[in-house]
């Protein structure tokens, strides 16, 4: 990462997002912090300061609000005079067995883990492209992959955002920006606690591998590594067989 640069985070507060803001303030970057709670917000930039980073925060109450992020959007653009990465990686994970009958749950699942991520991808891509340099990152899910009865309403929000992405990349090849599909797989902090699930993560490698992502990578980056290959044998998978494993 070059010195200095201006990176805004979305969800600044989560757990992943917090580690990875770390390690960019230690490297001396620009942050710009957006998040829901305003007393997280400024105790996650007061850390990052005195790490070495600069930091500035806005409080976005609701990220299902287009407007909300445009604003949110020109002010982070403003802040730094310009950006030179994203990480969106705010997130809801409902109960699946509530979620599965309840629309609105539904509905909202969609909004805040699938369609807000993509707007604000939407609101940042003619800026990068037009300064030809930058990067954009986005937490997905290796949920998204395929569609699980264990989580497919959290999967399926997942699987929208990796389906933008690509396609975002491919509209964006040869403008010097980076779109960067971020996948982990589960992952030990606040929003997956109580559930049991294998191979979990710790959130503090998983950020250095984000970090390292954002720095120089383009493309689907699976984290840890291994994801890549369980989740290349889990797709392929004849469906016939995949409906009667349940898992």
């Amino acid at each position: 990462m070059k010195t200095g640069e201006r990176i805004l985070v979305v969800g600044a507060t989560s757990a992943i997002a917090q580690e990875a803001i770390r390690i960019w303030a230690g490297q001396g970057a620009r942050l710009f912090l957006a998040g829901r709670d305003a007393g997280k917000l400024e105790v996650v930039s007061a850390d990052a300061k005195a790490r070495g980073g600069s930091t500035k925060v806005a409080v976005v109450e609701d990220v299902t609000s287009v407007t909300n992020l445009s604003m949110m959007v020109d002010s982070a653009w403003k802040a730094w005079g310009g950006l030179d990465g994203v990480l969106v990686a705010h997130g809801w994970l409902p109960n699946q067995r509530e979620a599965q009958d309840d629309p609105l749950a539904v509905r909202q699942c969609l909004r805040i883990n699938g369609e807000s991520v993509c707007e604000i991808l939407t609101l940042l891509a003619p800026r990068f492209a037009k300064q030809r340099s930058g990067w954009m990152a986005a937490i997905s899910s290796v949920a998204g992959d395929r569609g699980r009865a264990a989580m497919y309403v959290y999967g399926a929000a997942k699987a929208v955002v990796s389906h933008f992405m690509s396609g975002l990349r491919q509209r964006l090849e040869g403008t010097g920006v980076r779109v960067i599909d971020i996948r982990p797989g589960p992952v030990d902090t606040p929003m997956t606690e109580g559930l049991k699930m294998p191979l979990v993560a710790a959130a503090e490698p998983v950020a250095r591998r984000i970090v390292r992502a954002c720095a120089k990578s383009n493309g689907v980056v699976y984290v840890p590594w291994f994801w890549r290959f369980i989740m290349l044998i889990l797709t392929h998978v004849p469906e016939p067989i995949w409906v009667k494993m349940k898992i």
